[in-house]
């Protein structure tokens, strides 16, 4: 007759993800007075990201590169300069006791670019970045095991049977300088 036990497994496992796009508008201020912006890069990504709570927090920088004419579109320069960000994600669905998570955080979409424009000595430019959320952490999983038990008789030998077998079966030559 078969009987239906629950096992559980523990093991690790993605306990909530996701990914979200993120928007910063930034205003840069010119050593000279720009006429042309003839191209804004982002280089240099690093971010990390932690738990507290039911929130992931990132943390992270870039660099931002804006190449801009002035003096009448004569003269070149660039602009750099670091902006250092912590965004805030809530992980929703996840049981409330979080601890001993790990945080994978992905870029998906490295931040870039998507406008700039003069403003007197200012450069406002908007950068967008998209990133996913991996939290990884313990979790059991629930399994249906079915217990049989099956009418089959166990055939034991002997250990003298079996050491018979052996004087009788093995070369014992096999390995000889012959």
């Amino acid at each position: 007759m078969a009987e239906y036990k629950y096992k559980e497994i523990v093991t690790k496992a993605v306990i909530g993800k996701g990914k979200k796009q993120f928007v910063d508008n930034l205003s840069l201020q010119a050593t000279n007075s720009p006429t042309t912006i003839l191209g804004c890069w982002v280089i240099n990504h690093n971010f990390s990201g932690t738990v507290s709570n039911q929130n992931v927090i990132i943390t992270g920088s870039y660099d931002i590169n804006i190449w801009y004419s002035y003096d009448n579109d004569s003269k070149t320069e660039v602009l750099k300069q670091t902006k250092n960000y912590s965004e805030t994600i809530n992980i929703q669905g996840v049981n409330e006791n979080i601890n001993n998570e790990e945080v994978i955080i992905r870029s998906l979409s490295g931040p870039s670019c998507v406008k700039a424009e003069i403003d007197g000595n200012n450069i406002n430019c908007t950068i967008d970045k998209v990133l996913g959320i991996e939290l990884v952490g313990d979790t059991k999983v629930r399994i249906n095991a079915l217990d049989e038990i099956d009418d089959w008789d166990e055939i034991m030998e002997s250990d003298d049977e079996i050491n018979k077998k052996i004087d009788e079966e093995v070369n014992e030559d096999y390995l000889s300088d012959n």
